[in-house]
C-alpha cells in the first residue's frame, strides 16, 4: 500500500513515463506519415542479378513499422519507469533529508542540521532550502535556548525577593520582641517593590512583542537634552562628568520608547563608571542615519561580558557576583535595562552596538534609520 501512496517520486516517474511514450509515439506517426509517400506500385531490385532478393510493398513496410513502433514503445515504457524511478529518487533524496529534520524539529530536537552545504552537488534549488531550512533550525535554536534562560532567570529572580520577604517574617515571628520594626518594614517594602518593578519590566518587555509602535516624526535631540538634565544630579553626586554633543535630528518614531533608550544608556554610563572622576559622552549626529553614541569610563571589559550584558537579567556590565543583600536592596537595576533597550531599537528597524573601549569602559552605539527598515538584529560588536 505504501509504493500506491501517490508520493512525489510516483508522480515524476509516471511523468517520466508518459513524457518519454509521447515523444515516442509523436516519433512513430511522423515516420509513419512520411512512409505514405513511399509508391505502392511493387518494386523491383536495380540489379537484375538481384532480381531473386524479396522486396516488401508499402503496405509490408508500415505493418512492420507499426510492430516495430509498438515494441519500441513498450521498450520506452520498462525503460522510462525504471529509470524515471530510479532519478526521482536521486532528484528527490535533498527533500528526504529535509522531511527527517522537519520531523527531528517537531518531536523537539532543534540540534539537527541537513548540512547541504558540505555535499558534492552542484549549487540548486534544494540546497539553497536545504541550507535556508538549516538556517531557520539555528534561529529556532538559539530562540528557544534564550527563551529558557529567559524563564529560568525570571523564575530566579521573582523567587528571591519572595525567599527574603518570607525569611524576614519567619525571623520576626520566631523572636516577635527583638525585631526592629521600622527597619523590617522599610526592607519589606524595598523587597516588594523590587518584586512589582521586575514584573512590570516582564510586562513591558512582553508588551513590546504584542502591540505595533506607533511613528511618528519627533526631535531626538530634544529628548537627549531632556535626558541630560533628568540625570545631571545622579551624575554630580557619583562624581562622573558628562560631556554632551547633539546635532539635531529627527527620526520617526515612538517618542516614549526612545526617550527609554536614551535615558537608560545614559544612566548604565553613569552608573557603571569608575568610582570618582569618571566621564560620560554622549553624541548624536544625522548622517543619512540617526547615529546615538553613548561612552563612558570604567574598567576593562571583554567583548563576552558585552555580549551577555544585552540578555535578559544581565544585572551589570562585567559585574562580579553580589550578595543577596546587595540583590534585595539594589532597586538601580532589575536586569532588564538592556533587555528592553535592544528590543525598542529593533522594533524601530535599527541596531544596538555594544564595543568595550580600549582604556576601559563601554561604547553603545544606536543606529536609527530614517524610514521602516526589516528588523536588524541586536548585537555585541565584534
Amino acid at each position: 500500500m505504501r509504493f500506491l501512496r501517490q508520493t512525489a517520486r510516483l508522480r515524476l516517474t509516471l511523468s517520466y513515463v508518459a513524457f518519454l511514450l509521447a515523444a515516442g509515439l509523436a516519433m512513430s506517426v511522423i515516420v509513419y506519415a512520411v512512409m505514405r509517400f513511399v509508391p505502392n506500385y511493387p518494386l523491383t531490385a536495380a540489379n537484375p542479378s538481384d532480381a531473386h532478393l524479396f522486396i516488401a510493398s508499402r503496405g509490408q513496410i508500415l505493418d512492420s513499422l507499426i510492430q516495430a513502433c509498438v515494441v519500441a514503445m513498450g521498450a520506452l515504457a520498462v525503460v522510462g519507469t525504471v529509470g524515471g524511478w530510479l532519478v526521482a529518487g536521486r532528484v528527490l533524496r535533498p527533500l528526504t533529508d529535509l522531511n527527517t529534520a522537519a520531523q527531528a524539529a517537531a518531536s523537539g530536537d532543534l540540534s539537527h542540521r541537513i548540512s547541504a552545504r558540505g555535499t558534492r552537488r552542484g549549487r540548486d534549488e534544494f540546497t539553497d532550502l536545504a541550507d535556508t531550512f538549516d538556517t531557520m533550525l539555528e534561529r529556532l535554536e538559539r530562540a528557544f535556548a534564550a527563551q529558557q534562560r529567559f524563564a529560568a532567570n525570571a523564575s530566579h529572580e521573582l523567587r528571591t525577593p519572595l525567599a527574603v520577604t518570607q525569611t524576614m517574617l519567619d525571623v520576626a515571628r520566631e523572636d516577635p520582641d527583638a525585631v526592629d520594626l521600622p527597619r523590617l518594614l522599610e526592607r519589606l517594602d524595598v523587597t516588594n517593590r523590587r518584586a512589582t518593578d521586575l514584573v512590570a519590566a516582564l510586562l513591558q518587555l512582553a508588551a513590546l512583542d504584542r502591540s505595533p509602535i506607533v511613528r511618528a516624526p519627533f526631535d531626538l535631540d530634544v529628548v537627549v537634552e531632556d535626558a541630560v538634565d533628568d540625570v545631571a544630579r545622579e551624575a554630580t553626586e557619583r562624581g562622573v562628568r558628562v560631556e554632551v554633543d547633539v546635532a539635531p535630528a529627527v527620526v520617526p518614531g515612538d517618542e516614549v520608547l526612545l526617550a527609554r533608550v536614551v535615558d537608560n544608556l545614559l544612566r548604565n554610563a553613569i552608573r557603571h563608571n569608575l568610582p570618582q572622576g569618571g566621564w560620560a559622552r554622549i553624541a548624536l549626529v544625522d548622517a543619512g542615519l540617526v547615529v546615538l553614541t553613548v561612552e563612558n569610563s570604567g574598567r576593562v571589559l571583554t567583548d563576552d561580558e558585552l555580549r551577555i550584558a544585552l540578555e535578559p537579567f544581565a544585572r551589570q556590565i562585567g559585574s562580579v557576583a553580589r550578595t543577596r543583600d546587595d540583590v534585595v536592596t539594589d532597586r538601580s537595576s532589575n536586569g532588564l535595562g538592556l533587555a528592553i533597550v535592544s528590543r525598542i531599537v529593533e522594533l524601530h528597524g535599527g541596531s544596538l552596538s555594544l564595543t568595550p573601549l580600549p582604556g576601559g569602559g563601554v561604547s553603545a552605539r544606536v543606529v536609527i534609520p530614517r524610514g521602516a527598515r526589516p528588523v536588524a538584529a541586536v548585537r555585541a560588536a565584534p
